[in-house]
């Protein structure tokens, strides 16, 4: 039973996650501002101190919003929370996501492992195996997965 690949370039991500921190982010930040706004008891100060801090949740959630997963015809590319890492496909020898895992983890042909953030079970488990399987298949036909060596 052959697996149709997806075709590249394509993007996996925990969209179910992304749209719920993004969405409590503008709510919090919304609210937040207009507390600070409205309450008239503060001064210019804690008003900017209430702006700035709804502002700084806020840009912890996109943060934490932000990893993903770029399969093409190249390679991959790991955006996680601060950094961002090209890999070429023969570099990615096994694309796990076992039991258990936060995400799913690739090992690479350096001895490493590097986790992928942007394929995550967590609030979308069905999502993040498909994305898991597809991504394995595609390492395994680009790359020097088993029948690629």
């Amino acid at each position: 039973m052959s697996q149709q690949l997806p075709s590249l370039p394509v993007t996996f991500r925990p969209t179910r996650t992304r749209a719920v921190l993004l969405t409590v982010g503008v709510a919090m930040f919304v609210v937040i501002t207009a507390i600070a706004l409205i309450l008239p008891s503060l001064g210019p100060g804690e008003r900017v101190s209430f702006i700035f801090t709804a502002a700084l949740l806020f840009s912890v959630l996109v943060l934490l919003s932000r990893p993903k997963v770029v399969a093409d015809e190249t390679g991959v590319t790991v955006v996680n929370l601060t950094r961002r890492r090209h890999l070429a496909w023969a570099e990615i020898l096994q694309v796990n996501l076992r039991a258990g895992d936060p995400w799913v983890f690739l090992n690479l042909s350096d001895g490493t492992s590097l986790p992928a953030l942007g394929i995550q079970p967590g609030i979308g488990k069905q999502q993040a195996i498909r994305d898991a399987t597809a991504l394995r298949a595609l390492a395994e036909a680009h790359g020097t997965g088993p029948g690629n060596s």
